[in-house]
């Protein structure tokens, strides 16, 4: 049974640690991070907290940026992760692991205490100098579970009905829609891929902990570990209260100043008692940045669901969808800036759109003419359309758990007539051309109409080969149609077949970018788009320019159409609250049905509805 701890907050322990003489505060420092709930692959588009000093939440972006610091910091003698309250995909846990390998590589120590032991924690905090866990605390490494979401059911109760078809026998992404379980064609891709993942969190934590995978899969299937047991079994290095770990680090470095806001950017600052201040501090942010000069690394990210228009910050935190206009404007402009000497895109996303995944790829292919390197960076998802938008580049970076591939489209509407018909709204149809109403949502598609869109689609499917042999070219091993059609792959698996090039994550994509450009280490990296203030938005609102190329839109996206109904919006805030990773998926699947609404044809991965991994976390 799970035991409730009273702990103090991450400010009394910050406190604690720093209740030193004045005399011993030097500039020795040790960074805090703490990493709550999902971690967003790029900060919000908006920063409207800057002007109250509020802190933004973490970021991957950001949280490499700081751990770059941290490396070539001298005065950083160690750093604190707080990871308890983490929910992080199996990609990012193995690339802040890596972090902590090259931290601990610059001879500065990393510190990890967890309440409870769980296989996320495990891959990542075992890889701690330090790694506590609390004395009576639960241990819960009984291994990998995933679940995936199906939706016929609920579909039938409000009268709707999914008419999907699919390329490939192994694209299985319309399921959820039309099914209340999975094909054996999707079953066998899951059991697949959950024996790479499991593979990977075995190996990993084997590797962190010095111990056999024959050992850690006989210490995973016990099912309960007491905290003594796991100390034994070399699991943890110390069992201690917060106040013994806190104890600790003041002896190994007394002198040390403690900063959970290390490497963050710094709010200005306001002295109310003069009237004036706050606008010395407007008119300063009025005159914006100035453009720097520095040889740059530019990094572009496709995260969440990739759809027609503009991106839109999600609901909580990062973003609910990579519009092909925000993403296609950002390459534009990173490839018109001189200082730009090379790209890397981050994908992680299930796929979407098939028409604003071509759009993002033309717009990588036309970077790629200006003879200037293109490295793609896959987080937890590259999937179908976010495989597609990854094909042309130079290098493909992957993590070994990254979930890709997924080469295949699925097509298809939803039926909601007999959802009217249940709440009693009627209507008469019209139509000029035969098949002018072939998205008729009042019926499912006639033979006739079946074939069209299968043609349709298996001409997009050519298209998605096309793009993948042109950019993978004899980098694939062997015929590409046994790899396509629909399978998906680990990062591990997917350089073994040549759908990417490395394993790595931002890092060393970043690395790597500027190697290839020829930057040495004087280069700073620099986020396209970048991130508006309130007084962009101002200065943008009462400008008369209102160029289609402007960066940020203030509309609704297709990405929260359905998640901004007051219903809907209220559960999913109360989903959030006590399954955010269910939430995700559930948000993920309101896009769907809006794509499948607008386009027909999409390119989405099974990952798009499926909940995850949540016996990790």
């Amino acid at each position: 049974m799970s035991r409730t701890q009273i702990r103090p907050p991450l400010l009394a322990i910050v406190a604690a640690l720093t209740v030193l003489p004045v005399a011993a505060l030097a500039d020795s420092v040790i960074p805090v991070f703490k990493i709550k709930g999902p971690l967003a692959e790029a900060p919000s588009q908006m920063a409207l907290g800057e002007l109250l000093g509020e802190a933004t939440p973490v970021n991957m972006f950001e949280l490499l940026e700081r751990l770059r610091t941290v490396r070539t910091d001298s005065n950083v003698e160690a750093v604190v992760f707080e990871i308890d309250e983490a929910a992080l995909g199996m990609a990012q846990i193995q690339e802040l692991r890596d972090q902590f390998e090259a931290i601990k590589a610059t001879e500065k120590d990393v510190w990890v205490f967890v309440e409870t032991l769980t296989p996320a924690k495990l891959m990542l905090g075992g890889a701690a100098s330090q790694f506590w866990l609390l004395p009576t605390g639960d241990v819960n490494i009984n291994g990998l579970y995933g679940e995936a979401s199906y939706y016929k059911n609920m579909m039938d109760h409000i009268r709707v009905e999914a008419d999907i078809l699919h390329c490939g026998d192994y694209k299985s992404a319309g399921e959820p829609f039309y099914r209340t379980g999975p094909s054996k064609e999707a079953e066998e891709q899951t059991n697949w891929l959950l024996d790479g993942m499991f593979e990977e969190m075995v190996g990993t934590i084997a590797k962190n902990r010095g111990l056999s995978p024959e050992k850690v899969r006989e210490l995973i299937d016990r099912g309960s570990l007491t905290p003594r047991q796991a100390f034994e079994e070399k699991l943890v290095d110390k069992l201690g209260y917060r106040e013994d770990f806190i104890a600790s680090i003041r002896k190994n470095y007394g002198d040390a100043k403690i900063s959970t806001k290390y490497g963050r950017d710094k709010a200005p600052k306001i002295d109310f008692s003069n009237p004036f201040a706050f606008f010395q501090v407007f008119s300063d942010m009025m005159k914006g940045k100035k453009p720097s000069t520095k040889p740059a690394v530019a990094v572009v990210h496709v995260e969440s669901m990739i759809t027609q228009g503009d991106t839109e910050s999600g609901i909580f935190g990062g973003a609910s969808n990579a519009g092909s206009n925000t993403v296609r404007k950002a390459i534009a402009k990173a490839a018109a800036d001189d200082t730009v000497k090379a790209l890397v895109l981050r994908v992680d996303s299930p796929g979407g759109s098939a028409i604003a995944s071509d759009i993002i790829c033309e717009a990588t292919k036309r970077f790629k003419e200006s003879g200037r390197p293109l490295i793609i960076s896959m987080g937890n998802v590259a999937g179908s359309g976010g495989y597609y938008v990854s094909t042309l580049g130079d290098v493909i970076f992957a993590e070994p758990a990254t979930i890709t591939g997924s080469i295949g489209v699925v097509g298809g509407k939803i039926v909601t007539k007999g959802l009217w018909d249940w709440i009693g709204i009627t209507g008469h149809e019209y139509k000029r051309g035969k098949y002018s109403d072939l998205m008729n949502t009042n019926r499912k598609f006639s033979d006739e109409e079946r074939k069209l869109v299968s043609d349709w689609m298996n001409r997009i499917y050519e298209d998605f080969k096309s793009r993948v042999l042109e950019g993978r070219k004899d980098k694939i091993k062997g015929d590409l149609e046994p790899l396509a059609g629909g399978r998906v792959y680990t990062g591990k698996q997917a350089l073994e077949i040549g759908l990417v090039d490395r394993l790595g994550g931002m890092a060393d994509a970043i690395k790597f970018a500027a190697s290839k450009a020829e930057l040495g280490t004087n280069y700073e990296v620099r986020l396209y788009p970048e991130q508006k203030t309130l007084f962009d938005i101002l200065l943008e609102g009462m400008s008369d320019d209102h160029d289609s190329e402007n960066f940020v839109s203030i509309k609704a996206s297709i990405g929260s159409r359905f998640a901004k109904l007051p219903t809907v919006a209220a559960a999913l805030d109360a989903v959030q609250t006590v399954d955010p990773i269910k939430a995700r998926a559930l948000r993920n699947f309101l896009i769907q049905m809006e794509l499948f609404s607008r386009e027909c044809v999409l390119m989405v991965g099974p990952a798009c509805t499926t909940t995850g991994v949540p016996g990790l976390n």
